[in-house]
C-alpha cells in the first residue's frame, strides 16, 4: 500500500512547517467535503467501476492482435498526458527502440502541432502498418483535427480504409468526430460527459492504448478503486489523498505556493507531466493556484537543488519514493580507483535511495517543507493507486480553495479566440 510520511514538516520552524494537529481532521469535516464533491457530480472515481467500457476494450484489443506495429495517439493536454504517463511507468522504457523486445506494438503520442514534428514522424513508421487514435472530448479540438486531417489524407493517397486505421475517442453527443465515425464506420468510444481531459486516464482515453501495448488495465484499476475506496472514507488515518490535499492547503496559505514534484524513478517521470497539468488546469483560477513544478530524482539534484535548498521558501516539496526500484545493480569495483570511493557491496539501487535521503536531509535542516509518498514499487497496481490519490486530492483542493476544480474557462478562451483568429485567416 502507499503510504504518506509528513514527520519532516513537523521537524522545521513552526513558519514554515505544519503541526501534527493542523493534519489531522474530524469526519465531519471529511464528510462535509466529500458530500460537495459528490454534488459536483464528477465521474472519474465512478469510472473504474465500468465493466462494460473493459470489456469492449478487450474485445477491440483482441480483434487488432497482430494487424499492426505502431500505435499512434493524435491528441493533446489530457488526451494524452495519461497515456504518456502508463507506458513509460509500466513498460520497457527502451521499448519502442528495442523492435523485438514485445510482440505488442509500438506506442506513439503526437501531442504537438510543430510541423517539425510531425514531418519527422514520417519517417519512423509505415502507415499501413499502424492505428491512429484519435482523441478530443468535444471532438472538436482544432489541433486534434489538422492531425487527423493530415494523416487520413495519407490513408486515402494509399487507397487504404480508414475504418481499418482509425478508432476514435470522443463524447457521445454529436460533433464533427462523431459524424466522421458514423460516415466512415470507424470504431469509436465514449469519454463520460462528467470526465474531463485531465481525468481521464481511466476511461478509454488511457485504457484502450495501455491494454493495445499490453499493460495489465484490469490491475491498473483494482489499485484505483483501492484509493478510491479510500478517498471515499471519513476516517482521515485512511484517505490519503484528503490527508495530502489537507498539507497541501494549509502550506499553500503561508506562503507555499509552489508544489514540486520530484520521484526518484526514471519510471515516473512522465507521471510529474500527467499531475503537473491536473494541478495547475483544475486549481489555478479566480486569482488563485498552486504552481506544479516538475522534477526528477537524482538527475534535478544537480539542476534544480540549489534553488530549493537556499532561494525562496515558497515551495512544498513532494518525494515519490519507490521502495523497489527493480533489478539489484551492483557497481563493480573500478579496476583503478581512489581509495574507498564507493563501499563494498554498493548497489544503484542502494545509491539511488541514499541520495534521495541526503537531499530530504539537507532541505529539511533549511526548514524546506517536504513530505515523502512511499510506493512498493511500480506496477499496475500501485500506479492506479497513485493516480487515484492525486485525483482524489486535487477534488478536495478545490473544495477546500471553494473553486470549481472540474472547469477551465482560461484555456477555453484561448480556444475561442484562435478560432476566431483562424476564421480571419
Amino acid at each position: 500500500m502507499i503510504s504518506l510520511d509528513f514527520s519532516n514538516l513537523t521537524k522545521i520552524k513552526a513558519a514554515h512547517g505544519l503541526t501534527t494537529k493542523a493534519l489531522q481532521a474530524t469526519p465531519a469535516q471529511i464528510g462535509r467535503h466529500l458530500k460537495k464533491i459528490s454534488n459536483r457530480k464528477q465521474g472519474f472515481y465512478t469510472v473504474i467501476d465500468d465493466a462494460a467500457k473493459v470489456k469492449k476494450i478487450n474485445a477491440f484489443a483482441d480483434s487488432v492482435a497482430g494487424k499492426y506495429t505502431d500505435i499512434v495517439i493524435l491528441g493533446i493536454g489530457g488526451s494524452a498526458l495519461g497515456a504518456i504517463c502508463l507506458k513509460q511507468s509500466l513498460k520497457h522504457l527502451f521499448e519502442n527502440e528495442l523492435k523485438d523486445l514485445s510482440p505488442a506494438p509500438r506506442l506513439h503520442i503526437l501531442d504537438n502541432i510543430d510541423p517539425a514534428l510531425i514531418s519527422d514522424f514520417e519517417d519512423l513508421v509505415d502507415s499501413t502498418k499502424t492505428l491512429f487514435i484519435v482523441i478530443t472530448k468535444s471532438g472538436t479540438t482544432p489541433e486534434t483535427l489538422a492531425q487527423y486531417s493530415y494523416y487520413s489524407h495519407k490513408i486515402y493517397q494509399k487507397k487504404l480504409y480508414p475504418r481499418d486505421h482509425f478508432v476514435f475517442i470522443t463524447e457521445l453527443k454529436n460533433n464533427p468526430l462523431r459524424q466522421i465515425a458514423r460516415e466512415e464506420n470507424i470504431t469509436c468510444f465514449s469519454i463520460p460527459e462528467n470526465v474531463g481531459g485531465r481525468f481521464s486516464v481511466m476511461t478509454a482515453v488511457g485504457l484502450l492504448p495501455a491494454k493495445l501495448i499490453g499493460i495489465d488495465i484490469e490491475k491498473l484499476l483494482l489499485g484505483a478503486r483501492e484509493m478510491r475506496d479510500r478517498f471515499l472514507s471519513t476516517d482521515i488515518t485512511l484517505n490519503l489523498p484528503y490527508q495530502l490535499a489537507l498539507a497541501q492547503y494549509q502550506l499553500a496559505k503561508k506562503g507555499k505556493k509552489i508544489n514540486v514534484l520530484m520521484p526518484y524513478s526514471q519510471k515516473l517521470i512522465r507521471f510529474a507531466d500527467w499531475y503537473r497539468q491536473l494541478l495547475a488546469e483544475s486549481i489555478g483560477k479566480q486569482g488563485i493556484g498552486i504552481t506544479p513544478v516538475n522534477a526528477l530524482g537524482v538527475t534535478d539534484q544537480h539542476s534544480q537543488s540549489q534553488l530549493y535548498n537556499e532561494g525562496p521558501n515558497d515551495k512544498l516539496l513532494m518525494f515519490i519514493n519507490v521502495e523497489n526500484l527493480g533489478p539489484c545493480m551492483p557497481i563493480p569495483t573500478m579496476i583503478k580507483k581512489p581509495a574507498n570511493f564507493f563501499p563494498e557491496g554498493l548497489t544503484f539501487n542502494r545509491l539511488m535511495h541514499t541520495e534521495m535521503e541526503g537531499t530530504i536531509t539537507a532541505l529539511t535542516k533549511n526548514n524546506r517543507p517536504n513530505i515523502t509518498i512511499n510506493v512498493p514499487e511500480v506496477d499496475e497496481f500501485f500506479l492506479g493507486q497513485l493516480l487515484m490519490l492525486f485525483m482524489g486530492a486535487t477534488a478536495f483542493l478545490g473544495e477546500f480553495f471553494k473553486i470549481n476544480a472540474y472547469n477551465q474557462p482560461g484555456v477555453e478562451l484561448s480556444k475561442v479566440i484562435t478560432k476566431e483568429l483562424l476564421q480571419k485567416y
